[in-house]
C-alpha cells in the first residue's frame, strides 16, 4: 500500500489502526513503566502505537525524511 503521510493523519483512527495492522511492518517494541510503545513502518512513514493496560492510548505518526534523500 502506498498512502502518504498526510491522507493517513487524515483518516479516523479506526482506519488508521487498520491500515497499521494489516500493512505495517513492526520495526521495534519497548516496555517503560506501564506504557508499551510498538512502532511501524508504512509506506514512506512511521507510526507509534502506546499502550497502556493492553488499550492504544496514543497514536503517534512521524515522516521519515531520510527516506526522501536520494
Amino acid at each position: 500500500m502506498n498512502i502518504s503521510y498526510y491522507d493517513f493523519k487524515n483518516l479516523p483512527n479506526e482506519s488508521q489502526c487498520d491500515i497499521i495492522f494489516t500493512e505495517g511492518h513492526l520495526m521495534s517494541e519497548t516496555v517503560k513503566n506501564e506504557l508499551r510503545f510498538v512502532l511501524y513502518e508504512i509506506s514512506q512513514f512511521s507510526v507509534e502505537l502506546v499502550y497502556s493496560k493492553n488499550r492504544i492510548a496514543t497514536i503517534n505518526v512521524y515522516q521519515n525524511k531520510a527516506a526522501y534523500v536520494h
